[in-house]
């Protein structure tokens, strides 16, 4: 129904317009009676067999939404309906922020691919935080954070910093963005000693706090093997707990989207079925050079439950999915869960 019906009628509208209408109808959904339950019914898949458990963490299922989606912390309550296990919210930035001009957020139906330059636009960490206070628990959150864009790379530090603090204790686990494409300038802190001296810090921070959460670094697909060695040194040297592979990509190859049209659009990053095999490629190039003592979020491409299950099998421990929601609809979470059980022994 979500593919025949109900997408190509949201795909006349701008993915960016999409997006809001869709935070809007889910608020007003959920004040109807019992809707948790029956999108529960529907959707959930409960079975033990799916459970992993993640830095210390027990997941009923290998599947939640990636960073970008809920940036505001608006629809956990909502989208936790839908079998995600775990949502990561953000990127949130310590002051709130537009992100960059619109038009910002592009498709490409041939690819299935979107490509977006939203450059962190978010309310704040503030509000963030508020809202998170507000829905409670029941699911696993993540708070993905990353600097303000008029913030210089000098003081980049600082960012990081207020961020973290002010996340740290209302989410389960904190993720590190130094790789979005879409922040002028932010790959600079991808360099190794500028990540090592953020991540020092900020593990020096967890320290002072009542109860140890982990810290995960989320990196580029674009990165080679040299930059890729520097995450796994990264790991061991700074002592955070995991990484997430992979942000977008700036690489526009192979598109069967005429290029004129990927031209027209220009700059941002680029996710979808193109960025399926150059995360994955990441992902067991990490798992097998750490000879698997690196935990991986594993996201990027994931547009069929084979995606998710080449993720899983490629080293990851857990999934993330995105654009693969946008084009498969509500359901995709479920479909993942039962092909997983359907490999699962017993």
């Amino acid at each position: 129904m979500y593919q025949k019906l109900l997408r190509p009628l949201l795909f006349i509208l701008k993915p960016e317009t999409v997006h809001h209408i869709t935070i809007k109808i889910l608020k007003v959904l959920f004040f109807l009676p019992f809707m948790d339950r029956i999108l529960s019914c529907i959707y959930d898949v409960r079975d033990t067999r799916l459970q992993r458990k993640f830095l210390g963490m027990t997941f009923k299922n290998p599947v939640g939404l990636a960073a970008g989606f809920d940036k505001n912390a608006e629809t956990i309550q909502e989208f936790r309906n839908f079998g995600f296990s775990f949502i990561e919210i953000g990127t949130v930035t310590p002051l709130a922020q537009p992100g960059n001009p619109k038009p910002r957020s592009f498709r490409l139906v041939k690819d299935q691919a979107l490509i977006n330059r939203m450059g962190f636009n978010n309310h704040g960490v503030n509000q963030a935080v508020k809202r998170i206070k507000n829905f409670g628990s029941g699911i696993i959150v993540g708070g993905n954070i990353g600097k303000n864009t008029e913030t210089p790379n000098d003081k980049a530090l600082d960012d990081y910093v207020a961020a973290f603090n002010q996340i740290y204790d209302h989410v389960d686990y904190v993720v590190i963005n130094l790789s979005c494409p879409n922040i002028k300038n932010l790959n600079e802190l991808q360099d190794k000693d500028h990540t090592i001296r953020i991540l020092d810090r900020l593990t020096a921070l967890r320290k002072e706090k009542l109860r140890r959460k982990p810290i995960l670094l989320k990196i580029s697909p674009d990165l080679t093997t040299e930059q890729l060695d520097d995450a796994i040194d990264i790991f061991y040297i700074t002592g955070i707990d995991g990484i997430i592979a992979t942000n977008t990509t700036i690489t526009r190859e192979n598109l069967n989207t005429p290029s004129e049209k990927v031209e027209e659009i220009g700059s941002g990053g680029l996710s979808g079925s193109p960025l399926k095999d150059k995360s994955t490629r990441v992902i067991r190039y990490i798992h097998q050079k750490s000879r698997g003592e690196i935990p991986i979020i594993g996201v990027g491409g994931i547009m069929s439950e084979q995606d998710a299950l080449e993720k899983l099998d490629a080293g990851a421990t857990l999934v993330q999915i995105y654009t693969g929601f946008i084009y498969n609809g509500p359901g995709f979470v479920k479909k993942i869960n039962k092909e997983i059980l359907r490999r699962s022994p017993g």
